[in-house]
């Protein structure tokens, strides 16, 4: 088993399918140039997620809901999503079972923790948030990526939504800087403008989607935007969002659908890092 752990000290829009196309990604988590590892962790070093995991492989739905969030949802690779009661009620079986011979790393803050799996072409998120001493997971996220190559969706560059306008009315000053990012990154890609979309990315980026055969880092990405100069990129309108801020990290869990093809379940981290808020990992399951 492998295994990392780092302190959460940094941290776009929805990649679209010409966007993971570019070679040489990383097949694994890529290894953060920044953070300091530290040793031992794996799925079994942060307890709350071995309870996670061994209370699914018992059917334990009693042992499973004291660990759930009241918000708590559980997205399969099929992009079926669950909530918290739904969960209980029909134990759903996890794509990577009890997780041995996995590839995994944690991110851990005060207030948050991002466990993350993968094993071949699986990837699963996990999103931990603490209230006072107890530890509970907000979002349970499976991506499976393709084994075909990567589809391609060009369009002709115009981008209202999410460029300029989204259905999404924000809480908080927090909250209407995120969006706002969020809508910096659509827009730099829409303009195919590397520069700008790196601006907003924590250099730990990490991306997954199913609609790609491969995972996606910051260098790879820009690298790509700047390879289709040429071609336009369809926008992916947003359907809807939640925002859950802990500290100085937000999780963004959204629904995006493009004027072709299917919509996408996707969570983003975002960390706000010397008064900007940057993109770190982005899931994203397409809705079958």
């Amino acid at each position: 088993m492998k295994s990392s752990r780092v302190n959460l000290l940094v941290a776009g829009g929805v990649l679209s399918l010409t966007n993971f196309m570019a070679a040489g990604a990383a097949a694994k988590f890529p290894s953060p140039e920044h953070m300091p590892a530290q040793p031992g962790p794996s799925s079994h070093s942060f307890k709350p997620d071995q309870d996670f995991v061994e209370a699914l492989a018992r059917n334990d739905a009693a042992g499973l809901g004291r660990l759930l969030e009241d918000d708590f949802t559980w997205t399969d690779a099929q992009g079926r999503t669950l909530d918290k009661t739904r969960v209980l009620a029909t134990m759903p079986l996890p794509a990577l079972g009890d997780e041995n011979q996995v590839d995994e790393q944690d991110f851990v803050d005060k207030k948050i923790a991002i466990h993350r799996v993968q094993r071949g072409n699986t990837y699963v998120l996990r999103v931990w948030v603490k209230h006072g001493m107890a530890w509970r997971v907000l979002a349970y996220q499976e991506v499976s990526t393709s084994v075909a190559p990567p589809q391609t969706d060009s369009g002709s560059g115009e981008c209202e939504n999410p460029c300029k306008t989204v259905p999404f009315t924000p809480r908080t000053d927090a909250e209407r800087e995120v969006i706002e990012s969020y809508q910096a990154v659509e827009r730099a890609v829409t303009a195919h403008d590397s520069a700008a979309w790196g601006s907003h990315i924590a250099n730990d980026f990490f991306a997954v989607t199913s609609n790609s055969d491969r995972p996606l880092d910051k260098q790879t990405r820009m690298a790509g935007l700047d390879h289709q100069k040429q071609g336009g990129i369809a926008p992916f309108p947003l359907s809807s969002a939640r925002m859950f801020q802990y500290g100085d990290t937000m999780v963004m869990i959204s629904q995006q659908q493009p004027a072709n093809g299917k919509a996408l379940h996707v969570t983003r981290i975002w960390v706000k890092q010397q008064k900007t808020w940057l993109e770190i990992f982005s899931y994203q399951t397409t809705i079958q």
